[in-house]
This record gives structure tokens, C-alpha cells and sequence, in this order.
């Protein structure tokens, strides 16, 4: 099993959304905190609530790892050793997905993987697991990431009651059952005994391509139902599971807070539902199991999920095409984001190096979350140039020099 050594540097420059750059770079001095330290707060723990989840080139698929350079976590330095420790990640059906890139670099660190496949496409994920997924399967000592096991789960299913006529009988499900949160959790405790992480990679949304003023009740709702309340689910399912110190993260997108057209059916809303969910889980679940709870809103990637959506566009390229490109354009660092970028941060807050890190949403967009105003329209590209700022068409070292300097 590989133990990953990684730079206090390196794991918390992934963290760059800390509100004080002081508080980022210092180290630890524990892991976790006493459940006795809890028990004596003066606030104590909440009453226990029966809680049982820019380039100008186009470009057609988003880079799931840096090809040159250091890769993973194989910088000398902080030792993030997870050896021993088991995460669920809930949500990888291939090699594609942030969840994918997360149980990847969580593993990197020694950690166990088990995961959580939708019944659908279990049997094609486990097509792929044997066949192996080439470079995107390797660790950074060259061995293939192994999946521990594999779980049906279907985040719409909370327990075995909720679970409808239509799906039992549909021949996608044929010969599975306990896919629902309650039973996956059962099983999890009965072979692994805990889970230390909990990975929510988990989001739908059937009406995504219709505009909100065009979405059904129905549609709204199930977008909800699978993207924000599976967290909530997870955690009232997982949380007893999960030993003091533990970490739960979700994924989401700006879209829960900027206009994003194209991003319909509710989605939007489900994101913002999460995020918020995001804050009260942190009190619930710390006050009650000593967990954190934290969401990563990350930058767009052509990932299986994103590309199966085809509005407009021309050709090949999806609705994923567009915004990748318009990222790349406007983001203050113009260049491709990377499945490990977010696989890195999620390991960051799995780790010892973020034990006081709490209710929060860790931004992994290159910068996209800070602007206010876009630069690939031209419109304000005359005043900028007279006003000798940044280059319009991406930060050019050379030329930032110079004018910083005052020498153009």
C-alpha cells in the first residue's frame, strides 16, 4: 500500500479559498479532538436527533490529469499517511469524474476504497475495472488503484420502503437489492466495521437542459431529491459509521450562486440547497459524531455525466465544450483544470492538515468564483489596454513584468 509524502505547501496550496493565508499554512499539532473535550464544552452536543450524503483552441474533453511536472502526491515533505483508513465514495461509475479523481488520490495516500455505483451502470463499471482504465488507474508508485468493493446504491432510496414497483421490476436492477442508503450503510458496517471519509459525488438532475422557468414540479424536485438530499441522507446512514476526526464531502457548482444559463432543471437550486446543508450538517454532525463536513464547488469537466448533456453547440461539442473554453478564457488562471486538482484538495480535507476545517465551501476553479465581470466578450478590452493592466488575452509573465514595472 502505498504512503503518500506530500508538502504542507503542496496539500494546502490546494486550499487557496482559506480566509487567512496564516491560518492555511499552519500545521496541526493533532488529529481530531477528544469526544471528552466535546462532552465538556459549556455548549455541549446537540440533543441526539435519530439520525439513522483561456484558450483560444476549443477544447473537447477536460484533462483529468497534469501530464508534466510532479503529479499526485509524490512531493517529499508532509507525510499524509491514510493507511488504515476506509472511504466510501459514493457516485464513480468510471474513470472520468472528480470522484474518481478523489478515491484516487485518497488512495495515493494508503487509504481503502470502497465505493458507490448506481445499478445501471454497475455492471459496465466493473467491465471497466478489469479491463483497467489505463493511465487514469495508476498510482503514483505505478500500481493499478484497486476498489476494494463495489456497492449498489441508488441515492433517490433512502430505505427499502421508498423503493418503487417500477425499479424493482426494471431489468437494469435485475438481481440487486440493499441499493437503497439505508442497506448500502448496513453493508458497509457488517464487511468494514467504519468509514473514515465520505465521498458524495452524487448529483442528477432529468430536466437539466429545460431552462427554470420551463421545469416541471417533478423534475425540480428530483434534482433536489438526488443532489442535496442524498448528502443528507448519507450522513444520517454513514455518520454512526464514521469514528471521531472523520471527513464528509460533497461537490458543487457555482451555479448555486451566479447565473449559469444552460444549467436548468433545478439543478441551480439543488447545488445552493447543498451548500447550505453544507453549514448545518457541520453543526449536526460535528456536535454528534466529531465529523467534518465540507463541500468542494468545483470548475466544469467534460466527466461522463457532463458530456451525456447535448444542448445546442455545433458538431461534437457538448453543452460541458462550452463552458470548459469559456473558463479557460475568463478564469484569473487561464488554463485547464484537473480532475487531481480536486482530488487533491479532497485529500487535503481528509487529512490532518485541515482538522479545525469546518462547514465550508472549498473553491477549486482556477478563480472563476471571484469574478465579476468576463474578459472574452472585448467589451471593456479597450479601457484595460489604455489603463496598461493585465493583459487581456492571459497573464504573459513577461509582459506583466514589464508593466508592473512601469516599463510599458
Amino acid at each position: 500500500m502505498l504512503v503518500t509524502k506530500i508538502s504542507v505547501v503542496a496539500a494546502l496550496g490546494a486550499l487557496a479559498a482559506f480566509t487567512s493565508p496564516s491560518e492555511a499554512f499552519t500545521a496541526p499539532s493533532c488529529v481530531g479532538f477528544g469526544r471528552s473535550v466535546a462532552a465538556q464544552s459549556a455548549v455541549g452536543r446537540i440533543p441526539k436527533l435519530g439520525l439513522s450524503h483561456a484558450t483560444k483552441a476549443p477544447l473537447a474533453a477536460a484533462p483529468r490529469a497534469q501530464k508534466s511536472g510532479v503529479t499526485g502526491c509524490s512531493m517529499a515533505g508532509y507525510n499524509i499517511d491514510l493507511t488504515g483508513k476506509v472511504a466510501f465514495v459514493a457516485g464513480v461509475a468510471d474513470a472520468s469524474g472528480y470522484g474518481w479523481a478523489i478515491a484516487k488520490q485518497l488512495a495515493n495516500a494508503g487509504c481503502t476504497i470502497i465505493v458507490g455505483t448506481w445499478p445501471p451502470v454497475m455492471t459496465l463499471f466493473e467491465r471497466g475495472l478489469k479491463k483497467g482504465f489505463g493511465e487514469d488507474g495508476m498510482l503514483d508508485n505505478g500500481e493499478q488503484m484497486k476498489i476494494e468493493k463495489i456497492y449498489p446504491l441508488d441515492a433517490m432510496f433512502s430505505t427499502p420502503d421508498e423503493v418503487d414497483e417500477a425499479t424493482k421490476s426494471n431489468k437494469r436492477y435485475a438481481g440487486l437489492e440493499g441499493y437503497d442508503i439505508k442497506s448500502c450503510a448496513e453493508k458497509v458496517k457488517a464487511d468494514y466495521g467504519k468509514v473514515d471519509f465520505l465521498i458524495h459525488s452524487l448529483a442528477n438532475g432529468p430536466e437539466v437542459t429545460k431552462p427554470l422557468l420551463e421545469t416541471s414540479r417533478n423534475g425540480y424536485l428530483a434534482a433536489s431529491s438526488a443532489s442535496a438530499y442524498s448528502m443528507i441522507s448519507m450522513l444520517q446512514h454513514f455518520g454512526p459509521l464514521m469514528p471521531e476526526g472523520g471527513s464528509a464531502i460533497s461537490l458543487t457548482y457555482i451555479a448555486s450562486e451566479r447565473v449559469v444559463p444552460g444549467y436548468g432543471g433545478g439543478m441551480s437550486s439543488a447545488k445552493a440547497q447543498l451548500e447550505s446543508d453544507t453549514k448545518v450538517l457541520s453543526w449536526e454532525a460535528g456536535r454528534m459524531y466529531g465529523i467534518r463536513v465540507n463541500t468542494i464547488s468545483a470548475g466544469p469537466l467534460a466527466s461522463r455525466a457532463a458530456v451525456a448533456i447535448k444542448k445546442g453547440g455545433a458538431g461534437e461539442r457538448n453543452y460541458i465544450d462550452y463552458c470548459i473554453d469559456y473558463n479557460i478564457a475568463n478564469t484569473p488562471l487561464p488554463k485547464p483544470l484537473y480532475a487531481d486538482d480536486v482530488g487533491k484538495t479532497a485529500l487535503a480535507l481528509c487529512s490532518d492538515l485541515t482538522t479545525a476545517v469546518t462547514g465550508t465551501c472549498q473553491y477549486v476553479d482556477n478563480g472563476m468564483h471571484a469574478m465579476g465581470l468576463t474578459v472574452d466578450s472585448g467589451s471593456f478590452k479597450e479601457y484595460i489596454d489604455k489603463q496598461g493592466g493585465v493583459p487581456w488575452d492571459g497573464w504573459k509573465p513577461d509582459v506583466g513584468a514589464k508593466r508592473l514595472a512601469g516599463k510599458e
